[in-house]
């Protein structure tokens, strides 16, 4: 079984979603806690850190084989919690992605509390490939407003038109997994990077096999 660990309950079907038409027969178990991210962005992602590992650490004793955190505020001191089940945060592919793809990177957020740790988690990806990596950030105006009062398309126009007036990238990274349904909506030739999916298929081959 893998759990997730999401801050909003809109992200669970987004992933069941994805779980089906791409995983079927994965078994899933959803762990929600808006606090966390409230609290990150107060105190910052280190305030949290005795909250998230005991959620992880339940998930693990509910059978978790492994966990996915699709908050990428959070996602940094997830992968520290000393837990006894592998945890993944989900937007370290789309990293990695982004660095492969060239230099100039611009990450996009809703709220700025997560531009620091994706930013993070990119030049460590750099770093492991070897790659530079230019990091911009932007804050994507009122696209978090939206979001939280369930105006997800409201979320998402706005991202792309953020991701649309950039022009001078190798990629643009859509820092929250809630951004993701905005990277169908850009018109610009840059690539825009998202993180479920591919966060997803990482931890479904984190699970042990047999």
């Amino acid at each position: 079984m893998l759990a997730l660990l999401h801050t909003s309950p809109l992200h669970v079907p987004v992933f069941e979603a994805l779980r089906d038409a791409h995983h079927q027969g994965l078994e899933l178990r959803h762990f929600v806690d808006e606090g966390l991210l409230a609290r990150a962005r107060r105190e910052g992602p280190e305030a949290v850190a005795d909250a998230v590992r005991a959620v992880l650490g339940e998930a693990v004793r509910q059978g978790a084989a492994a966990v996915l955190c699709t908050c990428s505020t959070i996602g940094g001191v997830a992968e520290q919690a000393a837990v006894t089940a592998p945890v993944l945060r989900s937007d370290r592919p789309m990293a990695a992605a982004a660095v492969a793809a060239g230099a100039r990177i611009v990450v996009l957020a809703t709220v700025e509390s997560t531009l620091g740790p994706t930013t993070a988690l990119i030049r460590q990806e750099a770093l492991r490939a070897g790659r530079p990596a230019r990091v911009r950030t932007r804050l994507v105006e009122g696209a978090w407003e939206c979001f939280a009062s369930g105006d997800t398309e409201g979320c998402a126009r706005l991202v792309a038109a953020a991701a649309d007036a950039v022009t001078d990238a190798d990629a643009i990274v859509l820092a929250q997994g809630s951004m993701a349904p905005a990277e169908h909506l850009t018109t610009t030739a840059v690539p825009v990077l998202s993180s479920p999916r591919a966060g997803l298929a990482a931890a479904a081959a984190a699970l042990p096999t047999g």
